[in-house]
């Protein structure tokens, strides 16, 4: 009986044969991230268990990304107390407002293929694009793998995506996990692992995949999983072993669930307040007036989803009375859009451009707003209250829905 892809990671890593569903193993972690919210729980709860030193002060990161700049006075409390738990423990990796801890991870080479990562935050999901096992976990969980480096898991059961075909001109990636996300529901997934496969998925960049892999917990995956390949080694800056490539689902591999999609049949999508699984196409929207719009987060803050705003807003400007809010996911990102003309573009298109990170995606930093308010954005969730008031309209799109929306004052696609 062949293995699905998370099977093999957790087997490999544990020296077993193999694994099956519902096994409950303990597995070597290969790299962990704290960020700034969760830091002084973390430090807390390590130094409450009684452990004097990290298991292995080299794979721990830690990055400051949702309370920077700090907006409330109790974010100074966080940096302070992880800048002194990263001193007192030798922790080597800090990063402090380098960018989003999702972006970072991958961007910065902290996450391999095949690699098991855990982080304190439910978006640790995204490692997935390049074929890691990486799941979130709450500050008492990390706090143990930080004294000890291992974690139990079960082994999660896999719904198989397979997607063939060439996606339409505005149609993106965010569309197709949007999409999946109204299949499934927002429960549709919980603690499985979803596996994405066919010529559509090899034909993406690592960043669309990442968008997919960010995204998989709002249907309630455990993890998402893309396979290995030129890309992903280009990616990751390595040649990949046999291995590591060797991380595809067999075709005797068993499945909890199958899914089949042709490319041609996506179309642009919105998810509409106040749920991530209520998916609407753009066109059932369309002329829905709005105050604001926001492009980034560790969802899609890429350089890719940058140049496609930027080439609808290109020699455009954004509608009068609408606030564009354009946040790039890491300094490299920043820097790149800067070299090669995309903020030019965007910021005399009349977009606000901030500093790398989270920002109003966690309703921190800049860009809330109030009742009865709407706003186009490209992150992860539009629930109740997450960008201002609970009453706020929070509408999810893909980059280019978003620029196109921010032109014309409402809502249109790409």
């Amino acid at each position: 009986m062949g293995s699905t892809i998370i099977e093999k990671i957790i087997a490999r890593n544990i020296g077993a044969e193999c694994v099956k569903p519902g096994q409950i193993v303990t597995v070597n972690v290969d790299r962990v991230m704290i960020h700034d919210i969760f830091i002084p729980f973390v430090a807390d709860k390590f130094e409450e268990m009684g452990f004097t030193k990290l298991w292995d002060a080299d794979k721990v990161v830690l990055i400051y990304d949702h309370l920077v700049p700090a907006s409330q006075l109790d974010d100074a409390r966080h940096f302070r107390k992880g800048n002194e738990f990263a001193a007192k423990y030798g922790m080597k990796h800090v990063h402090r407002s380098d960018g989003i801890c999702h972006q970072l991870m991958t961007e910065a080479g902290y996450v391999k293929p095949g690699n098991i990562v855990f982080g304190t935050d439910s978006h640790t999901t995204t490692y997935g694009c390049v074929g890691a096992f990486s799941s979130g976990i709450g500050y008492t969980e990390m706090a143990s793998i930080l004294g000890t480096g291992t974690m139990w898991v079960r082994v999660p059961e896999t719904i198989k995506v397979h997607i063939t075909g060439k996606l339409a001109a505005n149609v993106t990636s965010k569309d197709i996990i949007l999409t999946l996300i109204g299949d499934l529901g927002a429960d549709g997934a919980t603690y499985k692992a979803l596996e994405f496969s066919g010529d559509t998925v090899e034909n993406m960049t690592i960043a669309s995949r990442m968008t997919m892999a960010n995204m998989a917990i709002e249907a309630g995956a455990k993890c998402a999983l893309f396979t290995p390949d030129e890309k992903t080694a280009e990616y990751c800056e390595m040649e990949l072993t046999e291995a590591e490539s060797s991380l595809v689902g067999d075709a005797d591999a068993v499945y909890c669930k199958e899914i089949y999609y042709k490319a041609e049949d996506f179309v642009p999508v919105l998810a509409c307040p106040s749920q991530v699984d209520n998916i609407k196409p753009v066109r059932a929207l369309a002329g829905t007036e709005i105050d604001q719009v926001f492009i980034g987060s560790c969802t899609n803050g890429r350089l890719e989803d940058l140049m496609a705003a930027a080439e609808i807003l290109k020699d455009k400007q954004v509608a009068p009375f609408v606030k564009l809010i354009v946040t790039p996911a890491s300094r490299k990102v920043y820097r790149e859009a800067v070299e090669n003309g995309t903020m030019e573009i965007l910021a005399k298109a009349g977009a606000m451009i901030t500093h790398p990170g989270c920002g109003l995606c966690c309703g921190r930093t800049g860009g809330i707003l109030t009742d009865g308010e709407r706003v186009v954005a490209t992150n992860n969730r539009n629930f109740l209250g997450r960008m201002g008031t609970s009453k706020v309209e929070i509408f999810l799109a893909s980059p280019k829905t978003a620029a196109a929306s921010a032109v014309a004052g409402k809502i249109v696609e790409g």
